[in-house]
């Protein structure tokens, strides 16, 4: 598969969900205290993003 989301740890020590496609970051959350809340992240981007308007400035 060519596009995922990853939650990896930063330097402080936060959970951050990133989503990745052919290795690249495309974009990332802010940082979380736990994990589970790095995956409510994730799982609203998925519930939320496809209705989602585009706005160009």
């Amino acid at each position: 598969m060519a596009h995922k989301f990853v939650i990896e740890q930063n330097k402080k020590g936060e959970y951050v969900a990133k989503f990745k496609y052919n290795a690249e970051t495309i974009f990332w959350t802010e940082g979380y205290t736990s994990k589970a809340s790095a995956k409510n992240a994730i799982e609203s981007v998925l519930k939320n993003g496809p209705g989602a308007a585009v706005e160009d400035a």
